[in-house]
């Protein structure tokens, strides 16, 4: 025991109290996948809704459900005991599949309220001429399809207020198909039902729950004992039903279950294998576990700090930061083969061998130290991850290992091995003009596609199937959902505030609905219009007995009697004393998950000015047919956003109560990625810089500089120019994997400089700079098939790479 005591264990004890240290910071971090961390510092107010909304907002909570694999009857069947199932169930708040009931409800509210919702309720509508007019216009609909709900309404809705509200809130081509009383897709082969859960799409354990509860609603449903009443040959039916789900929250469940599952594999697989690789070189299981301290030191060292730096661990983050870490085990692998671990040898490869790997630790800290300038927490997060890992696994190997490494401790004699790598290196020259030969053709391959080199969408980061993207769409088609790209966003600290400009906005946007800009705008004030708004229309109503004259004269020569419209008149009066609709008025009816979509409430906005907004969905336009146009009419056009913000209020134009913004989603993910990029692509390069002026300081020599990047620069670029030809876009995940490359590849070629030029690198070397290539390849290359983006963009980046830089 006296011996653990004495000052040169100092090293291990240091070591042991700072695993303790971040053992318990580390039991203490938040794990997060939260998008804001991928926000600049400061983020544009575009940029922070585009988060908002995918974290918090209505998009986010909505799933999509479809039902198929059975007759109609059978859908509908299972449509409505699913429902009824889910809206017994407090984790949704709401649940549509079109039933009538719930039509009925809807129906019930608007006719109850049509006076202060009808946007054609105005003075004039209720003048001689108005109402003359109004109830002709009724009269006229009597012989058209509608005509039935027209002679049911004729007493007491003459004006046609509520057919103009039915008409308002949804285009018949926009509404779902129904069949056997169920929404249903257009060809009728499937029932659909639309699902609002009361956790964020962000919530990921939340939204598994409600996944799993929907899934075992719909089992229920099938079971013969919920299908009484029905025939048994349609219960039998239920069996070969198959439910599909999708939306925001489905997505990010499937995704998280991917990557675990990904993860888990080529993991399990890629440690496997390089277990097994070491444990055929060392011949020592101590050897082998000894080897691993340094990784496990690192990884548990750069989660610890990125918490105390951060607050939390984004999972992006801890992902490269750990494939990043991968490096660390070849600092082992240096120090036992490339010594005998003798008491001398030890003395030896510390001078000998320790200054080169501190100077590739050096080079790799320095490329990755750029990335803590980053605007991004999110790329600062994986600079610090990396940077405490490698230096901390770099002092384990140098300082602590070999106090660790028991007495005659050594790995098997790789000599024989090494000689042989010896012999291929003395020729190697012979293959040096057609490396320069590839150098130069990926050159070329480069410059030809320097225009599509990089791809600027962040959907070239999605990991959602194309078969899982291809569903959603066909889902919302059939539901007739818009495609929520284009948002006006009105924000202020009331809900009047917000609901008022809604109204002025909607308004200004009318005249490009009018001439096709835009084909059309949803806004929640079409069921719950501002309280200014709803009296100004009530005022319009004359008091009883003024009605009733102008009422008596706009009938003359019309064919309907005023005795017949005396519940129209009761019902004008009441409704002169109605109070203002308020949004819990709406509980019961569908309209509620509406509104609750586009007016939004956020008591913890930091803003008190912010706290209510409003979201306005725009909907494409529908381009016609023109001569010399290429396509067929009915196609969807984009939205020019130029002529949207011509007409809506500069948002710095504020008058201090509200503000307003036009924002193209797609656009802002895009233009954020891009800007992400570009910033991260300026900065790798900037670490590049530092390495190399850190070389020329170090080295004292140019020409032993340009012998230690050549290589590497080789191999980034001939790796560039391969995904090129491969028909790959790089992405940020690629430029993770290009700054691995110079990482590794600097401590190959910093050991084949450091070899003085008589006797050339040694065999022993030469042996540990292939065992840590192939840890490195076997560890990464494996991840090139995986079907993760993440994963596998590292893997077709590293793995080659590696080899190339080698």
């Amino acid at each position: 025991m006296r011996k653990f005591l004495q000052r040169q264990w100092l090293p291990v004890w240091l070591w042991l109290a700072a695993l303790l240290v971040c053992g318990v910071l580390v039991g203490r971090t938040t794990f997060t996948a939260d998008l804001s961390a991928f926000l600049p510092r400061a983020p544009t107010p575009e940029q922070q809704l585009l988060v908002d909304q995918l974290r918090d907002g209505l998009v986010s909570r909505l799933i999509l459900v479809g039902i198929e694999g059975a007759d109609a009857a059978t859908h509908a069947g299972l449509s409505k005991a699913l429902a009824a199932s889910l809206r017994s169930d407090s984790q949704f708040s709401t649940v549509s599949n079109g039933e009538a009931d719930g039509l009925q409800r809807d129906q019930a509210f608007l006719f109850e309220h049509r006076y202060q919702l009808s946007p054609a309720v105005a003075p004039d509508r209720f003048s001689v001429d108005g109402l003359r007019s109004a109830v002709g216009e009724s009269l006229d609909l009597l012989a058209s399809p509608v005509g039935l709900l027209i002679k049911s309404l004729l007493p007491r809705d003459p004006t046609g207020e509520m057919t103009l509200l039915l008409e308002q809130l949804g285009d018949k081509a926009n509404r779902p198909n129904s069949v056997a009383g169920v929404w249903a897709s257009r060809d009728g082969g499937r029932a659909l039902l639309l699902v609002q859960t009361r956790v964020s799409g962000s919530d990921t354990d939340g939204q598994q729950r409600a996944v799993n509860a929907i899934r075992a609603a719909f089992a229920t449903a099938q079971q013969p004992a919920s299908q009484a009443g029905t025939a048994s040959g349609q219960a039998a039916n239920t069996a070969s039903a198959s439910l599909l789900l999708t939306g925001p929250g489905v997505f990010g469940v499937n995704v998280r279950q991917t990557i675990e599952r990904e993860v888990t594999r080529l993991s399990t697989i890629s440690i496997v294998l390089i277990m097994s690789m070491l444990l055929l070189i060392y011949r020592s299981v101590p050897a082998l576990a000894l080897g691993l301290l340094p990784v496990a030191s690192g990884a548990l060292a750069g989660v610890a700090a990125v918490s105390l730096g951060f607050g939390s661990v984004h999972g992006i983050t801890l992902g490269f930061g750990t494939a990043l870490i991968g490096e660390a085990v070849d600092y082992s692998i240096y120090l036992f083969v490339q010594s005998d671990q003798s008491a001398q040898s030890k003395k030896d490869w510390l001078r000998k061998f320790w200054p080169t790997v501190r100077l590739g630790v050096l080079t790799s800290v320095l490329g990755f130290s750029a990335l803590l300038l980053s605007g991004f927490p999110g790329l600062a997060q994986l600079g610090v991850y990396s940077i405490t890992g490698l230096v901390v696994a770099a002092a384990v190997t140098r300082f602590v290992l070999p106090l660790l490494l028991p007495a005659g401790f050594r790995v098997r004699d790789v000599s024989t091995l090494g000689e042989g790598l010896a012999r291929l290196v003395r020729h190697a020259g012979l293959l040096r003009w057609g490396a320069l030969g590839l150098l130069l053709a990926a050159c070329l391959v480069i410059v030809m596609n320097r225009n599509t080199l990089w791809n600027k969408e962040l959907s070239a980061l999605s990991p959602i199937s194309a078969a899982d993207q291809a569903l959603d769409a066909a889902l919302r088609a059939d539901l007739g959902a818009p495609d929520v790209r284009y948002l006006v966003v009105i924000s202020g600290a009331e809900q009047e505030q917000v609901l008022i400009a809604a109204e002025r906005a909607v308004t200004a946007l009318q005249s490009l609905v009018d001439s096709n800009v835009i084909g059309g705008v949803d806004s929640p004030t079409r069921m719950l219009p501002s309280q200014a708004t709803q009296a100004r229309r009530l005022a319009s109503l004359p008091p009883a007995s003024e009605l009733r004259e102008r009422l008596g004269q706009a009938l003359k020569g019309l064919p309907i009697q005023p005795e017949r419209l005396a519940p129209f008149l009761a019902d004008a009066q009441a409704a002169r004393t109605l109070k203002p609709v308020q949004r819990a008025d709406l509980d019961g009816t569908t309209l509620a998950a509406a509104v609750d979509g586009m007016l939004v409430h956020n008591s913890a906005a930091p803003d008190p000015k912010q706290r209510w907004s409003v979201f306005l969905p725009l909907h494409a336009p529908t381009a016609s047919m023109q001569v010399g146009q290429v396509g067929q009419a009915g196609t969807v056009s984009t939205i020019d956003p130029a002529r949207i913000r011509s007409v809506l209020p500069a948002p710095e134009a504020a008058n201090g109560s509200t503000r307003t913004l036009f924002v193209d989603l797609k656009g802002e993910a895009d233009q954020l990625y891009a800007g992400y990029l570009h910033e991260a692509i300026g900065l790798s390069l900037a670490g590049l810089a530092a390495i190399g002026a850190l070389l020329l300081v170090t080295l004292r020599s140019p020409r032993s500089v340009l012998q230690v990047l050549t290589p590497l620069a080789g191999a980034v670029v001939t790796v560039t120019a391969g995904l090129a030809l491969a028909g790959q876009q790089l992405t940020i995940l690629h430029l993770v994997g290009l700054l691995l490359i110079v990482a590794v590849g600097s401590n190959y070629a910093l050991f084949f400089n450091a070899a003085q030029p008589a006797a050339g690198i040694t065999p022993r070397t030469l042996a540990s700079l292939l065992f840590a290539n192939l840890t490195t390849v076997a560890g990464f290359g494996l991840l090139a098939f995986s079907s993760v983006p993440v994963l596998q963009a590292m893997g077709v980046t590293v793995g080659p790479g590696a080899i190339l830089a080698l």
